[in-house]
């Protein structure tokens, strides 16, 4: 069921329409109007355009180092499992042999 939300991004209202949560929508709207508030302030001229394409970028860019620590979790979490098995699998060997 597709839902309609209104939302404020950098000062502009949006109808944002989909099957998401109200909650959820709000929630991401506001993650991007905090990030181009925050870099429109360091900022001596800031054009909506430049702002919307600057926090398109750091949101990315926050997304791709999450999405990397996530893969180097899983990766540590792997090793461990596989060093684990070495290790029971070495203290099991001798009691086979007798």
């Amino acid at each position: 069921m597709t839902k309609t939300t209104e939302v404020e991004i950098f000062g502009q209202r949006y109808t944002i329409k989909g099957d998401s949560d109200e909650d959820y929508i709000r929630r991401v709207a506001a993650y991007v109007d905090e990030q181009m508030q925050n870099l429109a302030q360091g900022m001596k001229t800031a054009t909506p355009t430049k702002v919307a394409v600057l926090a398109a970028i750091n949101i990315a860019h926050q997304l791709l180092q999450t999405e990397q620590r996530r893969q180097q979790g899983e990766e540590d979490v792997e090793r461990r499992a596989l060093s684990l098995m070495e290790s029971i699998e070495e203290h099991l060997q001798p009691a086979r042999k007798r």
